[in-house]
């Protein structure tokens, strides 16, 4: 082609001048001087300086002779390309020619530029063919991605669109090789510019959450892996992710008017003015709405990149293997492709509970759920009934036990709605920023903080359920009128009954927020020889050593959970010396006492003889096993190992015997489906105590076999044993605290037989994945220090312990 000799030099030389224009009517656009609208809402403002800047380049463009057949085009990229041209951002352009005489290129490329530089407009430009720009996009993540963004302006359109459809093709069948680069460059940039909904003045265009985030969606579904707009589903706060788009856009267009330049990061300065332009509300309220945007925009990435990675095509060898298999997890909920999904009998408009079983699975093998899971559970999944059933609450218990894996369980469920149909007063504390600089995080954020803490921190207390609830829920007042523990205090009271708890510990509850401040504000603040200070404490404890064993554990996870710096040395020491004061006030806790037999369940130990009934419980997902049978030392390990082989998860148990013979009750769970007949388990129990079941070596296969449980699972809890003497001679309580594990009872029973130690009674208890079980140990004359520290060495070694410190200078996470 030659239609570039149709350019010509204007008066023998190069026109410097021609865009002060364009200049001039942006000002005006942005102030609205010599306008009859004094002033462009965000929205309009980026169309009008869309429509500027095209009229302008097409004008230009005609003049010079960049036409249909001259074998030029000019292509945008960047945000005049993306149609989101902002005041003050670069303008992205591309001189694409074909054929045509080098020097009249030049010549063009001059007279284009030029002007635009004169007049002090930020240029990015570059003049190219198109198999030039083809081997700039292969070669360069960042030119590719932007180039996937270009349009076409002026000139020859089929240039244009063998470029723009070039890229596109290339970028498609290429991203098997890119992927990789792709995550690490997001990555790279993410730690850079942190997340956007927890920084005080957040880089809106890089940071986490952030435009770019969005531009990353666009290449993915470019490369047909995913859609560049995911369903969130239909009750999802905010808007969704296309009015997170916006959002952002409009807060960073009036940074830029407000700058009178081009800026990416919000300073604080300019939060004020900026929420009032876009008539949002203070700065506060305007982080509020970012953090929001921000969190729906970061988990559609995640949704997005993990989309993608699974449908990334196949090639060699790879073509050949099998597909995934389904692994189940709990009751409805299996394990496919790396993520949590529904079964395929799973009936989600019948099952309520469905949402908490999704939830908890994800929270605790570490695996994200299905945005299709999600979406379905939204539009499908019926109301809770009030109060919740008992098999709900303690899955929710499992959900808020997972450690940090809760955090991501829940934000997925909050970004998708469901977290609010289940706690409808989180919409207050949703994305609702700090008043005080010290708080790292957003209200609901610093929530689940506290909550990941909390877990660490189980075993430190008898009710490892309430520390959890009262955590999650203990800021819970925040963001409505009048003190947050006070208003607090009323929610959790109707939570509490809501989630079916016990009226004594829905006042436990409300107690734990109304006076979650206490021990640290009292600590710090008041004289601690004084006796007036511990009295005020206990008169407000009104004497309870359980809530005040609370608190204190409380006081330290919602301090963490605040920020660095917040939970020292001598803050602890402060609060510790106060609660040892208190407890030399108040009275000791009763030890655990047995459980009363039934009468009838006395008479048929009576009649001798292996006996094994199951009958229906309190919830829907809940048996009562009974098993009696002559009091031989492993019965007890037996028919819990029974019991686990058939993954009835023991929720509680109460234990005792009479007459020579055991009487042992198991409150249980099935882990799928329906429980096994009661005569099966009688068989077994009986294969057991023959010896003709090698009960170790099954559990040990199907503990291995389990996502996310097995020896080689951590802890987020160090487990605790507590000691305590009885009346009885030769007797002692034995009280273990610690996160559960396939088997855990029978593997206790049979430490305990083992080191000759006969189990008179227990009370087992499993709330969520932590358990309180105390036993109560004949030791006969044999008990003595040794004994007891062989006993305890063995539990040890039996329950799931934290990870091991890494070594001095050495961290523990990857940056």
């Amino acid at each position: 082609m030659n239609g570039g000799g149709a350019v010509a030099q204007q008066n023998g030389g190069i026109q410097h001048n021609g865009a002060a224009d364009l200049v001039r009517a942006r000002e005006q656009l942005l102030t609205g001087a010599g306008t009859r609208n004094p002033r462009l809402d965000p929205e309009s403002l980026r169309s009008a300086l869309v429509d500027l800047f095209e009229l302008w380049l097409t004008s230009k463009g005609n003049e010079l002779g960049i036409t249909a057949d001259s074998g030029l085009a000019v292509i945008a990229v960047g945000g005049l390309g993306r149609r989101e041209m902002l005041p003050y951002s670069d303008l992205d352009l591309v001189l694409l020619h074909d054929d045509v005489d080098p020097t009249l290129v030049a010549e063009v490329a001059d007279q284009l530029w030029y002007p635009l530089w004169d007049a002090h407009i930020k240029l990015d430009h570059s003049v190219r063919t198109v198999p030039q720009a083809l081997r700039v996009a292969a070669d360069d993540m960042i030119a590719a991605l932007g180039m996937l963004e270009a349009r076409h302006i002026v000139g020859d359109e089929d240039l244009s669109n063998l470029l723009i459809g070039g890229v596109r093709r290339e970028w498609r069948t290429g991203i098997r090789s890119r992927f990789d680069e792709l995550i690490a460059q997001a990555t790279a940039r993410w730690q850079r510019s942190g997340q956007i909904a927890h920084r005080a003045e957040p880089d809106l265009k890089n940071g986490r959450g952030g435009l770019r985030d969005i531009q990353l969606l666009d290449a993915l579904a470019i490369a047909q892996l995913t859609d560049a707009m995911p369903g969130l589903g239909p009750e999802v706060p905010g808007g969704g992710l296309r009015q997170a788009h916006r959002r952002l856009l409009d807060v960073r267009t009036e940074l830029h008017r407000v700058a009178g330049r081009a800026r990416d990061q919000l300073r604080a300065q300019d939060a004020d003015e900026i929420g009032a332009a876009l008539r949002i509300g203070d700065r506060f309220d305007l982080a509020r709405t970012l953090s929001d945007s921000a969190r729906t925009v970061s988990y559609s990435t995640e949704v997005g990149l993990r989309t993608a990675a699974n449908a990334l095509p196949r090639r060699g060898l790879a073509r050949l293997r099998r597909m995934p298999v389904r692994r189940p997890l709990d009751e409805g909920v299996v394990e496919h492709s790396g993520e949590v999904v529904l079964a395929r009998d799973a009936r989600a408009q019948r099952d309520p509970g469905l949402i908490l079983r999704v939830a908890a699975a994800s929270a605790q093998t570490g695996l994200p759920m299905s945005a299709t899971t999600l979406n379905r559970l939204s539009e499908d999944a019926p109301e809770l009934r009030e109060p919740w059933p008992k098999d709900a609450l303690n899955d929710l218990l499992v959900l808020l036990g997972a450690g940090r894996g809760s955090i991501d369980a829940v934000e997925a469920l909050d970004r998708t709605g469901l977290w609010g149909r289940l706690f409808p007063e989180w919409g207050a504390v949703r994305d609702l920023p700090p008043r005080d600089a010290v708080h790292t995080w957003t209200v609901d954020r610093h929530l689940m903080e506290a909550v990941a803490y909390a877990g660490g921190f189980s075993t430190r207390v008898a009710r490892p359920d309430l520390l959890a609830l009262g955590a999650l829920l203990h800021d819970i007042g925040k963001g409505r009128a009048g003190d947050h523990s006070i208003v607090g205090a009323e929610l959790a009271t109707h939570i509490g009954r809501r989630l079916g708890l016990w009226p004594s510990d829905v006042r436990t509850l409300s107690a734990i927020v109304r006076h979650h401040l206490l021990l640290p504000d009292t600590a710090t603040r008041r004289d601690l020889d004084d006796p007036a200070t511990v009295r005020h404490v206990v008169e407000a404890l009104d004497g309870d050593v359980g809530l005040l064993e609370l608190l204190h554990t409380l006081a330290e996870a919602d301090s963490l959970a605040t920020g660095p710096g917040v939970w020292g040395d001598w803050k602890a020491s402060l609060i510790g010396e106060l609660v040892r004061r208190c407890k030399l006030v108040m009275a000791g806790e009763p030890l655990p006492q047995p459980e009363p037999i039934d009468p009838e369940l006395l008479e048929q130990a009576r009649a001798g003889g292996v006996h094994v009934t199951l009958a229906p419980g309190d919830g829907k997902h809940t048996y009562v096993v009974t098993v009696i049978a002559p009091d031989e030392p492993g019965l007890l390990s037996d028919a819990a190992g029974v019991l686990a082989l058939h993954s009835l998860r023991v929720l509680s148990a109460s234990l005792g015997e009479a007459g020579g013979s055991a009487i042992n009750t198991f409150v249980v769970a099935p882990k799928f489906g329906d429980p096994p007949d009661a005569g099966l388990l009688r068989q077994e129990l009986i294969r057991a105590t023959t010896g003709a079941l090698n009960l170790p070596a099954v559990l040990a296969k199907r503990e291995a076999e389990a996502i996310g449980t097995g020896p080689g699972q951590y802890a987020r809890a160090q487990p605790r044993l507590i000691w305590s003497p009885t009346s009885t001679p030769g007797q002692v309580i034995l009280e273990l605290r610690a996160e559960d594990r396939v088997g855990l009872l029978s593997r206790l029973a049979g430490a305990f037989a083992a080191a000759e130690a006969n189990v008179r009674w227990a009370k087992v208890v499993t709330m969520g994945s932590s358990v309180v079980d105390a036993f109560c140990l004949d030791l006969g004359d044999a008990d003595s220090a040794p004994l007891r520290d062989r006993i305890e060495k063995a539990v040890l070694d039996l329950v799931p312990k934290p990870a091991p410190a890494p070594p001095p200078g050495e961290s523990d996470s990857a940056d």
